[in-house]
């Protein structure tokens, strides 16, 4: 019986003593250090490729929500295309997975749009598969795009 009891009250400590580290407003998640939004990513499907971007206004800002779209031929004589689309997070940074290493002209266009900012970024798969890049968006230019 008096071991019984003593494993009851050891059980009944350690229970008080996990409550008491919950509710310790100190040890709260909230303190921890913010972590980077995630980058969104868009595969296309069609190789081991990828570029991610980092999109900015003029004066060096993260364009958040910035669009940025491509469109890629590839394959025999260019015949597969594909377009594709995606959003930057708040940090102004977006990735673009499964792109092909080989595409018809050498060099992708990459054109991101936010307001009335523009701007372009070119990459080449074939001499870098995998790659960095900013976009720095200016002001639209009056003739229509």
């Amino acid at each position: 019986m008096f071991v019984l009891s003593r494993a009851v009250l050891m059980g009944c400590a350690l229970c008080a003593a996990g409550s008491a580290q919950q509710s310790n407003p100190q040890a709260t998640p909230a303190q921890a250090p913010a972590a980077a939004p995630a980058v969104p990513a868009i595969d296309g499907g069609a190789g081991p490729c990828w570029v991610e971007f980092t999109v900015t206004t003029a004066d060096g800002k993260p364009a958040g929500a910035a669009t940025v779209k491509v469109h890629i031929a590839y394959g025999f004589g260019g015949f597969h295309k594909l377009d594709l689309q995606a959003g930057a997070n708040s940090d102004g940074k977006v990735k673009f997975t499964g792109l092909p290493s080989r595409v018809r002209r050498s060099l992708l266009e990459f054109e991101a749009s936010k307001d009335q900012g523009v701007g372009t970024a070119t990459y080449d798969p074939a001499t870098e598969c995998q790659g960095k890049r900013e976009i720095k968006l200016g002001k639209a230019n009056g003739a229509g795009n």
